[in-house]
Protein backbone atom coordinates (compact mmCIF):
# COMPACT_ATOMS: atom_id res chain seq x y z
CA UNK A 1 0.00 0.00 0.00
CA UNK A 2 1.29 3.48 -0.85
CA UNK A 3 2.33 5.71 2.00
CA UNK A 4 -0.22 8.44 2.78
CA UNK A 5 0.79 12.06 3.23
CA UNK A 6 -1.13 14.92 4.81
CA UNK A 7 -0.74 18.67 4.25
CA UNK A 8 0.43 20.64 7.31
CA UNK A 9 1.48 23.89 5.67
CA UNK A 10 1.56 25.99 2.53
CA UNK A 11 4.55 28.09 1.51
CA UNK A 12 3.28 31.48 0.45
CA UNK A 13 6.50 33.45 0.01
CA UNK A 14 10.14 33.88 0.88
CA UNK A 15 11.26 36.11 3.74
CA UNK A 16 14.56 37.98 3.68
CA UNK A 17 17.66 36.75 1.87
CA UNK A 18 18.86 33.99 4.22
CA UNK A 19 16.55 31.22 3.02
CA UNK A 20 13.50 31.70 5.26
CA UNK A 21 10.04 30.84 3.98
CA UNK A 22 6.70 32.32 5.01
CA UNK A 23 4.32 29.44 5.77
CA UNK A 24 0.63 29.21 6.60
CA UNK A 25 0.11 26.36 9.06
CA UNK A 26 -2.65 23.92 8.10
CA UNK A 27 -2.52 21.90 11.30
CA UNK A 28 -3.80 22.35 14.81
CA UNK A 29 -0.63 20.94 16.40
CA UNK A 30 1.41 23.70 18.03
CA UNK A 31 4.66 21.74 17.72
CA UNK A 32 4.25 20.88 14.03
CA UNK A 33 7.13 23.14 12.93
CA UNK A 34 9.59 22.61 15.79
CA UNK A 35 13.28 22.58 14.81
CA UNK A 36 14.38 19.06 13.94
CA UNK A 37 11.00 18.09 12.46
CA UNK A 38 11.19 16.31 9.12
CA UNK A 39 8.68 17.30 6.45
CA UNK A 40 8.04 16.44 2.84
CA UNK A 41 8.17 19.46 0.57
CA UNK A 42 5.99 19.29 -2.53
CA UNK A 43 7.17 22.21 -4.69
CA UNK A 44 4.97 23.22 -7.62
CA UNK A 45 7.47 22.25 -10.34
CA UNK A 46 10.15 20.07 -8.72
CA UNK A 47 10.42 16.59 -7.28
CA UNK A 48 9.40 15.99 -3.67
CA UNK A 49 12.12 16.82 -1.16
CA UNK A 50 12.55 15.60 2.40
CA UNK A 51 13.52 18.63 4.50
CA UNK A 52 14.40 19.22 8.15
CA UNK A 53 13.35 22.38 9.95
CA UNK A 54 16.42 24.18 11.25
CA UNK A 55 14.69 27.29 12.62
CA UNK A 56 11.12 28.40 13.19
CA UNK A 57 9.67 31.66 14.41
CA UNK A 58 6.35 33.44 14.30
CA UNK A 59 5.99 36.67 12.33
CA UNK A 60 2.55 38.23 12.37
CA UNK A 61 0.21 35.32 11.60
CA UNK A 62 2.78 33.27 9.70
CA UNK A 63 5.49 30.79 10.54
CA UNK A 64 8.92 31.63 9.18
CA UNK A 65 10.77 28.39 8.53
CA UNK A 66 14.35 27.77 7.56
CA UNK A 67 15.30 24.33 6.30
CA UNK A 68 18.70 22.75 6.96
CA UNK A 69 20.99 23.13 3.94
CA UNK A 70 19.09 26.03 2.38
CA UNK A 71 20.82 29.31 3.20
CA UNK A 72 19.89 31.79 0.50
CA UNK A 73 16.74 33.18 -1.07
CA UNK A 74 17.77 31.85 -4.49
CA UNK A 75 17.72 28.29 -3.13
CA UNK A 76 14.19 28.55 -1.69
CA UNK A 77 12.53 30.80 -4.27
CA UNK A 78 11.30 27.75 -6.28
CA UNK A 79 9.44 26.49 -3.19
CA UNK A 80 6.87 29.33 -3.22
CA UNK A 81 3.38 27.89 -3.59
CA UNK A 82 4.55 24.48 -2.47
CA UNK A 83 2.98 22.30 0.20
CA UNK A 84 4.54 20.85 3.35
CA UNK A 85 3.33 17.38 4.27
CA UNK A 86 3.88 14.70 6.88
CA UNK A 87 3.52 10.97 6.46
CA UNK A 88 0.77 9.02 8.20
CA UNK A 89 3.29 7.48 10.61
CA UNK A 90 4.23 10.99 11.82
CA UNK A 91 0.68 11.68 12.97
CA UNK A 92 -0.01 11.60 16.69
CA UNK A 93 -2.75 9.61 18.42
CA UNK A 94 -5.64 11.89 19.27
CA UNK A 95 -7.67 11.89 22.45
CA UNK A 96 -11.23 10.58 22.43
CA UNK A 97 -13.60 12.92 20.58
CA UNK A 98 -10.81 14.62 18.62
CA UNK A 99 -10.40 14.03 14.90
CA UNK A 100 -8.06 14.97 12.11
CA UNK A 101 -9.63 17.17 9.46
CA UNK A 102 -9.08 14.53 6.78
CA UNK A 103 -11.13 12.08 8.91
CA UNK A 104 -14.13 14.45 8.99
CA UNK A 105 -14.04 15.83 5.44
CA UNK A 106 -16.06 13.49 3.24
CA UNK A 107 -18.30 12.19 6.03
CA UNK A 108 -22.04 12.12 5.39
CA UNK A 109 -24.15 14.07 7.90
CA UNK A 110 -27.55 12.84 9.10
CA UNK A 111 -30.10 14.02 11.64
CA UNK A 112 -30.95 11.70 14.53
CA UNK A 113 -33.99 10.60 12.46
CA UNK A 114 -31.58 9.53 9.65
CA UNK A 115 -32.49 12.36 7.27
CA UNK A 116 -29.40 13.00 5.13
CA UNK A 117 -28.22 16.60 5.36
CA UNK A 118 -25.18 16.35 3.05
CA UNK A 119 -21.41 15.78 3.20
CA UNK A 120 -18.64 17.68 4.99
CA UNK A 121 -16.54 19.54 2.40
CA UNK A 122 -14.43 21.83 4.59
CA UNK A 123 -13.68 22.82 8.18
CA UNK A 124 -13.37 26.35 9.51
CA UNK A 125 -11.27 26.77 12.65
CA UNK A 126 -12.87 29.61 14.61
CA UNK A 127 -10.91 29.37 17.84
CA UNK A 128 -13.81 28.54 20.13
CA UNK A 129 -14.89 25.47 18.13
CA UNK A 130 -14.56 24.19 14.59
CA UNK A 131 -17.38 24.73 12.14
CA UNK A 132 -18.00 21.99 9.59
CA UNK A 133 -19.05 23.14 6.12
CA UNK A 134 -21.63 20.71 4.75
CA UNK A 135 -22.74 20.71 1.13
CA UNK A 136 -26.43 19.99 1.49
CA UNK A 137 -28.39 17.57 -0.64
CA UNK A 138 -29.85 20.69 -2.28
CA UNK A 139 -26.26 21.94 -3.03
CA UNK A 140 -26.59 24.69 -0.40
CA UNK A 141 -23.79 25.11 2.18
CA UNK A 142 -24.77 24.49 5.79
CA UNK A 143 -22.50 25.45 8.68
CA UNK A 144 -22.51 22.92 11.53
CA UNK A 145 -20.77 23.95 14.78
CA UNK A 146 -18.73 21.11 16.27
CA UNK A 147 -20.26 21.31 19.74
CA UNK A 148 -21.75 18.60 21.96
CA UNK A 149 -25.24 20.12 21.74
CA UNK A 150 -25.28 19.59 17.96
CA UNK A 151 -22.87 16.78 17.00
CA UNK A 152 -24.07 13.59 18.67
CA UNK A 153 -22.06 10.79 17.03
CA UNK A 154 -19.05 10.60 14.73
CA UNK A 155 -18.20 7.26 13.12
CA UNK A 156 -15.00 7.65 11.12
CA UNK A 157 -15.05 4.03 9.95
CA UNK A 158 -18.50 4.40 8.38
CA UNK A 159 -17.85 8.07 7.43
CA UNK A 160 -21.11 8.99 9.16
CA UNK A 161 -21.97 11.87 11.50
CA UNK A 162 -25.26 12.30 13.34
CA UNK A 163 -26.42 15.70 14.50
CA UNK A 164 -29.29 17.11 16.52
CA UNK A 165 -29.76 20.43 14.71
CA UNK A 166 -30.62 23.39 16.89
CA UNK A 167 -33.54 25.53 15.81
CA UNK A 168 -32.82 27.39 12.57
CA UNK A 169 -29.58 25.54 11.81
CA UNK A 170 -30.85 23.85 8.65
CA UNK A 171 -32.97 26.74 7.36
Amino acid sequence: MDKQFFVVGEIINTHGIKGELKVVKISDKDNRFNPGTQLYLYPKESPVLEVTIEQQRLHRNYHLLKFAGFNHISEVEPFKGGLLKISADQMEELEEGAYYYHDIIGCDVFTLTQEKIGSVTDIIATGANDVWVVKGTNQREILIPYIDDVVKTVNITEKKIEIDPMEGLLE
